[in-house]
């Protein structure tokens, strides 16, 4: 267990690639040419590049120092709000090199791949199993190419139905971030909702808002508040009455597996973020992938293809499986069918949870989020004070300290080993900090960070600059 007390990572930079260049000093050696050379004409001759000249070692070593000074989920706690930075099981990296998987190519003939396609049919199966939905698609790169899609299906639907007229998209102040920038990106009218003293949608202003120009709302379930939203049943059923669809921002799914399903509730649509609730990894550690589950209405408007079974099986002859194209679809979205790894990788976490497991896994989350809030919120002000879900959001400032801010505590933060939560988001919270444990951190890591929470506290009281000048402890201070 960390101690709340301030502690040196790496205190040494690294020089740039280019500081660390010796003219002349190769890293490969090759082979003089046995053939005649063809000097270029001058008018395709280009100047020398920059370019360094390090050893093999050199480079090697460069980038190992620098893979050092980085922080990552391995390392420690990583309470980065609405990004569900869970512990990636290094199983689902073996499983995803079986060269089964890692060799074949998404062109080769349907019958050479058959394990592939199982693989992503049962996937499909699974995620409709976890949801509630009719159909599914695996093929959106990530999350926000998976609320695309989902907006796209709105706009195709009521197309289909004659009513282009329909332009709306309604999208609370607590939704995720990239919810507005995609009904804009579709050609749709963002038309934001205010929430309500408990952080529910104000149902006064939703109703207010529903006409015959409403396309859907995109509601996100936990919201980015944490808190579960009291009177989602009714919110459906005002956006139905109207004739929009519900789509349902599936980021904070973590909090509901095997408690509930979107798809039950009366979601139309919702999409997955493989990356957050299947453990598949973020940024630069692999692509995204944003799965879109549908109801049953919605099935024949999802992207081509869909993977399923074009040939029964037998007591002795397996099923064929291979590519479906919705009869409404709104086409393809991603080149070949979507981030394949990434659907391994998937696959693995749900195989090896189970039912049970996945249900374990949100009640964890959802815990552990709580023991955060129930010892955090005496010493920072909770604007929106109730169970939360998986996450929660405080004020990084206090009234008696006026020049404390939620990026003084945060970059405090990484002088006590921590990753910092997300700040200034979301953006009704005042110096917002939304901090998310997820269930894979123990007692004892959320102890720790409370103790450190709780010592910074206590340092913007008694001595301001501590925190303004900080992080005092890594190899760039604040810039």
């Amino acid at each position: 267990m960390r101690f709340a007390k301030p502690w040196r990572r790496c205190p040494v930079t690294e020089p740039t690639i280019y500081e660390l260049s010796s003219p002349g000093r190769e890293g490969v050696r090759f082979p003089k040419p046995d053939v005649p050379s063809f000097p270029l004409p001058d008018g395709f001759v280009r100047e020398d590049l920059p370019l360094p000249e390090l050893s093999e070692l050199d480079v090697v070593r460069h980038f190992t120092h620098l893979s050092k000074l980085n922080y990552s989920i391995d390392d420690g706690f990583y309470p980065l709000g609405s990004c569900t930075m869970k512990y990636n099981p290094k199983i689902n990296e073996e499983v995803v090199r079986l060269p089964g998987f890692a060799l074949t190519h998404p062109l080769q003939p349907v019958e050479t791949v058959q394990g592939n396609l199982v693989l992503m049919y049962q996937l499909q199966e699974w995620l409709k199993e976890i949801s509630g939905f009719a159909g599914v698609s695996l093929q959106p790169a990530a999350g926000a190419q998976g609320e695309l899609v989902g907006v796209l299906i709105i706009r195709a639907y009521h197309k289909s139905r004659g009513e282009t007229h329909r332009n709306r998209i309604l999208i609370p102040d607590s939704a995720h971030g990239t919810n507005p920038a995609t009904s804009a990106m579709s050609g749709m009218e963002v038309v934001p909702l205010p929430s309500d003293k408990q952080g529910n949608v104000d149902l006064a202003a939703l109703r207010a808002a529903c006409d015959d120009r409403l396309a859907g709302l995109m509601l996100t379930n936990p919201n980015t508040l944490g808190l579960f939203d009291q009177h989602v049943l009714e919110v459906i059923e005002i956006v139905h009455s109207c004739g929009g669809l519900v789509y349902g921002d599936g980021a904070n799914l973590n909090a509901l597996l095997g408690i509930t399903r979107p798809g039950d509730t009366g979601f139309d649509i919702m999409h997955f973020n493989l990356h957050k609730t299947f453990s598949t990894p973020h940024g630069g550690g692999g692509p995204g992938s944003g799965p879109v589950g549908v109801a049953a209405h919605l099935v024949d408007f999802l992207p081509a293809p869909i993977v399923t079974i074009i040939e029964e099986g037998n007591d002795e002859i397996p099923p064929l499986y291979g590519y479906a194209t919705p009869t409404k679809t709104i086409g393809r979205v991603k080149a070949f069918q979507g981030h394949f790894g990434m659907h391994v990788r998937a696959y693995t976490y749900i195989a090896m949870h189970g039912p049970e497991g996945l249900r374990k896994i949100s009640e964890y989350a959802v815990l552990n989020a709580n023991y955060l809030l129930a010892r955090l919120r005496g010493a920072y002000n909770v604007p929106y004070d109730r169970i939360c879900k998986h996450e929660f959001v405080m004020e990084g400032c206090w009234g008696n300290v006026p020049d404390i801010h939620a990026l003084d505590i945060a970059k405090r933060l990484m002088d006590y080993d921590f990753h910092p939560p997300t700040n200034y988001f979301p953006l009704i919270v005042p110096e917002a900090l939304l901090i998310e444990p997820t269930a894979t951190a123990s007692k004892e890591a959320c102890a720790a960070f409370v103790e450190a929470m709780l010592a910074i506290a206590r340092e913007a009281h008694e001595n301001p600059q501590l925190l303004h000048d900080a992080p005092h402890n890594t190899p760039v201070g604040r810039v």
